[in-house]
């Protein structure tokens, strides 16, 4: 069937847990208007599930959060691809790999749980869901519910120019340095100067831990506290994703894809893009442990990892599914001879 197009397919959501949403890659460019960009959490998780069933690496999706979702493919077979953190996933009732393609016949289900590590993973069809735009884009901002939506049991997904591609069935090979593991780089500022003057060695000194209140805006962390200045009375200013952001307690927030346009709380210090892609892996009760860069270092460190995760998407999108794998495993011309 590889290859074959149906027109229009569903999916029906039997089971979905919190926070699982519609999200394509964001809506980049427009937070000096006061709209949020959200978009995936772990945004290189997201391209790849679209990558791997063909499709453009900033596509809509399905981000599926710790509780997990089960969707039933209910009138026309189609590809799906399921990309982020150790989930446990089972297609048709056979167990898959946490990354991995594979083909929805009608009546099939696809589940989706939490596994052993990771709070994310991304469910993406080869075809085009049909989702609400806001401002162009279909990302869901949960809080004002703008966007794509929530996705809640009984929802129908719908995916136009729905796509059979049975070859791209298999296994991904998962990229081994996605995990929350390590330490967590910063660059110190934009407000370290609204902090007493050993804000950042108490930063620096000790680990912290994830918290319970955690969602697509930020994670709280508990650790030592911070030691403020004259930080409260700055006015608002601009703020962006991965921003550690402090408030009259001393605890640090890390702001994620949901996050507000401005903030009048001072930030000490703002994560390395590719390391807030990692951390949002990690789940509450998770520690973690912040160190320094330079910020001619974090550039250079983040055009190199640029560069790596378009290889490896690269790597993704051309991989051989388990039909061309066998192939290359079978001696195709044993027992071929010639007549004299």
């Amino acid at each position: 069937m590889s290859g074959l197009t149906s027109g229009t397919a569903t999916l029906h959501v039997e089971r979905a847990g919190a926070l699982t949403t519609l999200q394509d890659a964001g809506r980049p460019g427009l937070m000096r208007f006061g709209f949020p960009a959200s978009g995936p959490m772990d945004r290189f998780a997201h391209a790849a599930a679209n990558v791997a069933v063909g499709g453009a690496s900033g596509s809509t999706a399905i981000e599926v959060s710790l509780g997990g979702i089960a969707l039933r493919c209910a009138d026309a077979p189609l590809t799906v691809a399921v990309c982020g953190g150790g989930f446990a996933v089972t297609c048709a009732g056979e167990r898959r790999t946490a990354w991995s393609v594979c083909t929805l016949l009608p009546g099939d289900t696809l589940t989706v749980a939490a596994g052993p590590w990771g709070s994310w993973c991304y469910v993406a069809v080869a075809g085009d869901v049909v989702a609400h735009r806001w401002m162009g884009s279909t990302a869901t901002h949960v809080r004002s519910g703008l966007g794509g939506g929530v996705l809640r049991a009984g929802d129908v997904i719908v995916v136009e120019h729905a796509r059979v591609d049975d070859a791209r069935d298999g296994a991904i090979d998962e990229p081994a340095d996605l995990r929350p593991a390590g330490p967590m780089r910063v660059v110190l500022g934009p407000q370290l100067d609204r902090f007493a003057p050993d804000a950042a060695a108490t930063l620096l000194g000790a680990p912290y831990v994830l918290t319970a209140a955690y969602d697509r805006m930020g994670v709280r962390l508990d650790g030592p506290r911070l030691a403020l200045g004259d930080a409260l009375a700055i006015p608002s200013a601009p703020i962006v994703r991965g921003s550690l952001q402090v408030d009259g307690d001393g605890l640090p927030t890390l702001l994620l894809a949901d996050h507000q346009t401005t903030g009048g709380y001072p930030v000490i210090a703002t994560v390395v893009a590719d390391d807030v892609d990692r951390v949002v892996q990690s789940r509450a009760g998770d520690e973690v442990r912040i160190v320094v860069v330079e910020p001619a270092d974090a550039v250079r460190e983040a055009r190199l990892r640029a560069a790596r995760r378009a290889r490896q998407l690269e790597a993704v999108a051309h991989r051989p599914g388990d039909h061309s794998r066998r192939l290359l495993a079978t001696n195709l011309i044993d027992g071929v001879f010639h007549e004299d």
